[in-house]
């Protein structure tokens, strides 16, 4: 018999739906029904690629007598961290100060009034290694209940009294200037990794938004140390087994320190900021690697992400059927020697397990090898090794796939919309670019409504329940602004000002400038959700404050500027204390202090060849966060535009920054040279 997730649109709920649990999805009837009860409340928060979340789920959630427990002591309620980041971030906050970690899934126990007084991840179904089972928690839990009540709920009000308390330090409401940059790039190389590529030690994640700043500083700088921890850390990415070898794409973090081991999953945001990194390396380089992957990356997110609606999935799972009916993590993306022979015979076998670095003893588990590509001396045959890895792929086509998580998710499908129009343009190839503008006349069709509001998720072409947050706003505005740049349409620069005016009115507090997460119009939680901080994607806070000086750069727009720049206050009281954590909040800081500058193509047409080649050049040019705009020069498509002639009949340049201008140019090398940073 389904529980009320049923109804629910997010994979991950429709996961538990024929849980023997009774769960109830977030919602104020389930906290008045444990008033009503007199009970706690039991909040479990995971998504639906989470490995552990799923091992917790068959072992207690699905098991007959743990769920008769629950339902007769608890109201049971379980959320989607995807689609409820902001009740995962209060919560997540809460776990964290209590015990100094954090991580999914998470367990939270909760008074009626929603205050947490109990905290934990994942328990065991028996005790093991000093971790209580999940029975004796949630025994010990309801006799605290019944027992201590007084002293259950002033431990709770202590909790949400100390959260309150937590105030973020903004620095002042001025960009960081080059000193603070410089002792960012200081800090970043003493956490760096010079063996290996990357910051810090295992688990390693690939720093995407780091990599933004280092290519952002580099170009403004000159500092070939930046472009060398960017160019390295690709690289040895692009080598490991962190990179599909066959399929293309990022899993979600390498378990070690060389980037061999992954943890399978792959999200749609890494996947988004490392396809645009690695297109931003080939424009500062011009390495085929990062050619390579960037197109690999792309042609990997249209091919495995996209949905019939022409939106991109939010991520795939890492665990799949072994072909033996038992689900493991990595099954559908490991090899064996004997498996290579199979598929490839002896000879080529040999040449594959050498060039994927495949042993007999194995890299991952049971003698199995994750493919990479190590270094090594000697030369391959090009041909030989297409030939192989497009056998392997076939082979690897017919395993059981992973799991899809199909959720539309507004925030990720902005910075896939980036990317793919970026990278699309950079390589000529119009495919790309369609796909990210398919993916926004989604997002302006099923997540906009008439105010421009957004929804933050969608799925099977329904739009969900719940609001957009501000890196919904920020995220998807920064994939309008960069598709009316390569398309020349002005239209999404007209959709990224409607977003951007709802974070200057819903989501900026006016007194100091500071962002908050959720709208003032939102559901009020325990605490308002506020973090500068960029975790796996670009925080809302830095995210909002490059779109709004990008925006404000093709606009001239005062009260945008002026709200990037106090919103960059906190980066420089932040980036040179903890920059492996505010990444794209540096990378916005060095584009306020390039100018960014503004670049306006004219030309009789956007297929006029003069007008092609200026504008392909002014996309190219390295200079940190150059806004773009391209069209006749009667168009009113976008601002830049405005009183720009063509120069002796022929398509011009116009380059502009600090409320400075340069001679209109007609010439291809000069305007390369002016944006070169």
């Amino acid at each position: 018999m389904p529980n009320r997730l049923a109804h629910e649109t997010s994979p991950y709920l429709l996961q538990h739906a024929d849980n023997p649990v009774d769960w109830w999805p977030w919602s104020a009837e389930a906290f008045e029904e444990a008033r009503k009860r007199n009970v706690p409340v039991l909040l479990s928060i995971g998504y639906s690629s989470c490995h552990w979340c799923h091992v917790m789920a068959h072992e207690s959630f699905e098991d007959q007598q743990t769920a008769e427990y629950l339902n007769a002591h608890y109201v049971s309620v379980k959320v989607d961290r995807e689609e409820r980041p902001d009740v995962d971030a209060v919560y997540m906050e809460a776990v964290q100060a209590a015990t100094g970690h954090g991580g999914w899934p998470m367990t939270v126990f909760l008074t009626p009034d929603a205050e947490p007084f109990y905290f934990g991840t994942y328990f065991p179904p028996a005790p093991r290694q000093g971790m209580p089972s999940f029975r004796q928690v949630l025994q010990g839990v309801h006799q605290a209940w019944e027992d201590r009540r007084d002293a259950v709920t002033e431990v709770a009000g202590k909790i949400v009294r100390d959260l309150a308390g937590r105030e973020i330090s903004y620095g002042d409401d001025r960009t960081p200037g080059e000193q603070e940059l410089a002792q960012a790039l200081l800090a970043l190389t003493r956490e760096y990794d010079p063996q290996r590529g990357g910051f810090g030690g295992a688990p390693k994640f690939p720093p995407s938004m780091v990599l933004e700043f280092l290519l952002r500083h580099h170009a403004r700088t000159g500092a070939e140390g930046a472009l060398q921890m960017a160019q390295d850390t690709c690289e040895r990415m692009a080598r490991g087994g962190i990179y599909d070898q066959l399929g293309g794409g990022f899993a979600r973090y390498s378990v070690d320190r060389d980037w061999i081991v992954p943890h399978f999953e792959k999200m749609l945001y890494d996947n988004a900021l490392l396809c645009r990194v690695y297109a931003h390396l080939w424009r500062a380089t011009g390495s085929g690697l990062a050619r390579r992957v960037a197109l690999e990356t792309a042609d990997f997110m249209v091919r495995e992400l996209r949905t019939t609606e022409g939106g991109f999935a939010s991520a795939l799972d890492a665990d799949s059927d072994d072909g033996r009916g038992k689900h493991v993590e990595g099954a559908y993306y490991v090899w064996t020697p004997e498996q290579l022979r199979e598929v490839l015979g002896e000879q080529d076998a040999e040449l594959a397990a050498q060039y994927f670095g495949v042993t007999e003893e194995g890299t991952f588990e049971d003698g199995q090898s994750v493919l990479q590509l190590p270094q090594q001396d000697g030369l391959f045959d090009a041909g030989k090794i297409a030939s192989i890895r497009e056998r392997l792929l076939a082979a690897r086509v017919e395993r059981p796939a992973p799991g899809r998580d199909d959720k539309i998710v507004a925030a990720w499908n902005g910075l896939a919309i980036a990317a793919l129009a970026e990278t699309g343009a950079y390589f000529d190839r119009p495919d790309l670019v369609e796909a990210a503008l398919a993916a926004a006349d989604l997002l302006v069709r099923l997540h906009l409504d008439e105010q421009a509001r957004l929804t933050r998720t969608s799925k099977d072409g329904h739009a969900g329940a719940n609001a957009g947050v501000l890196e919904d706003y920020a995220d998807v505005a920064e994939g309008f602004l960069a598709l009316a740049s390569v398309t020349g349409e002005g239209v999404w620069l007209e959709f990224a000002g409607f977003l951007l005016d709802h974070v200057l009115a819903r989501f900026t507090d006016e007194e100091s400038g500071a962002l908050f997460d959720t709208a003032a119009d939102a559901e009020r939680l325990i605490r308002r959700p506020q973090d500068p901080t960029d975790n796996a994607a670009p925080s809302g806070w830095t995210a909002a404050a490059n779109a709004l000086l990008s925006y404000a750069a093709h606009t001239g727009s005062g009260p945008h500027r002026t709200a990037a720049e106090r919103a960059l206050g906190v980066v420089k009281a932040l980036g040179p204390r903890v920059p492996r954590f505010i990444g794209w909040g540096l990378a916005a800081a060095e584009a306020a202090l390039d100018g960014p500058r503004e670049v306006a193509i004219v030309g009789p047409s956007l297929d006029h060849e003069g007008t092609r080649t200026l504008h392909r050049t002014a996309l190219l040019g390295t200079a940190p966060g150059a806004v773009v705009a391209v069209g006749a020069p009667e168009s009113d498509e976008f601002p830049l535009l405005a009183d720009r002639p063509l120069v002796g009949g022929e398509p011009a340049a116009y380059v502009c920054r600090n409320f400075t201008c340069d001679a209109p140019t007609t010439e291809v090398e000069r305007l390369r040279a002016v944006l070169s940073g």
